[in-house]
């Protein structure tokens, strides 16, 4: 009886009427599985916080909470273009995210360059340990050895100026002097890692390129500017992309830990005043505006951004 009732099943279910989908989902679902943590870590962090985009339109209430909290509609929006300091964070913010832009991907691939063209493996190694170190230190931490330098009537550097006869600059508290101070720590910080993404590139690059171009008389030179700055050209423009898209991110961490009152008008930016408004006056729906009008600004720059590595050649996101 058991074996006619499995013959009447395989009868009404011939193999092969499955849809293809499904196929699909049982041929790979071991993978699919492996993409379950992944997913639920974006639907729960990413997707599901997005819910609280509603407080930039309302006058948010700690005690009301979301539903509670009466609707105000843009009044926060309006709140935030009308106030005097607005053109000032924007500028801060611009300008301080632009010099990372220009200024910090170009150490991190001319680094990735020069170790590539290492050749001893305990010099390579070593190069790559002190240049990676300082990614791994908190910027407490680099503010503290900035300050240890840089001090004033204190710092080892200052001293030392001050020991020569000069007049020492107070580069912590100097409006001229602080854009410069956030950049060259950000690129101190940051460069011997950034360098990695392109090591990564520069490995894939077929090497009988390098053999045949050695054979036609290329020299190390001609290598590298006809097949290994090619060969990480869609890398350089994703990272451009990527970059364009938090451009209003100007690293709040650094800024904040670095800023002080006397440097406000060159070191104020957007996250910055968010924090102050947001945590310490308690106010949460003006910074959420201020957080939807980053998000659709660096969502429009993505996309141009990305139509124009097309455009000019590149493979662009997608």
């Amino acid at each position: 009886m058991q074996e006619i009732a499995r013959g009447a099943k395989a009868a009404k279910r011939p193999e092969g009427s499955r849809p293809k989908w499904v196929k699909t989902f049982l041929r790979y679902r071991w993978l699919y599985l492996f993409m379950v943590p992944g997913l639920l870590y974006y639907i729960i962090f990413h997707y599901v916080p997005m819910f609280g985009l509603v407080v930039a339109f309302q006058d948010y209430n700690l005690m009301k909470g979301v539903w509670g909290s009466p609707w105000v509609g843009f009044d926060n929006f309006r709140t935030v273009f009308s106030s005097p300091d607005f053109l000032v964070l924007m500028k801060n913010t611009i300008i301080l995210s632009v010099y990372r832009i220009v200024f910090n991907m170009f150490p991190d691939l001319i680094l990735a360059l020069m170790l590539n063209e290492i050749r001893v493996r305990w010099f390579k190694k070593w190069i790559q340990t002190l240049t990676y170190g300082p990614h791994f230190l908190s910027w407490i931490i680099v503010y503290g050895i900035v300050f240890s330098f840089f001090a004033p009537g204190s710092g080892l550097i200052t001293n030392f100026i001050r020991d020569l006869g000069w007049t020492p600059i107070d580069v912590l508290t100097s409006s001229e002097w602080f854009r410069t101070l956030l950049l060259s720590t950000d690129i101190w910080k940051s460069t011997g890692y950034g360098a990695i993404i392109y090591l990564a590139a520069l490995a894939g690059i077929n090497n009988e390129l390098y053999e045949s171009a050695a054979i036609d008389g290329a020299g190390r030179w001609r290598q590298m500017w006809h097949i290994t700055l090619p060969g990480v050209r869609d890398v350089f423009i994703l990272l451009i992309i990527l970059r364009l898209g938090n451009i209003l991110d100007a690293g709040f961490e650094q800024v904040y830990i670095f800023l002080n009152v006397r440097v406000y008008d060159v070191g104020d930016i957007l996250d910055t005043w968010i924090f102050r408004r947001g945590i310490e006056q308690l106010d949460f729906s003006v910074p959420a505006a201020v957080g939807v009008f980053k998000s659709i600004i660096g969502f429009v720059l993505v996309i141009l951004a990305n139509k124009l590595a097309k455009r000019f050649g590149g493979s662009g996101i997608w």
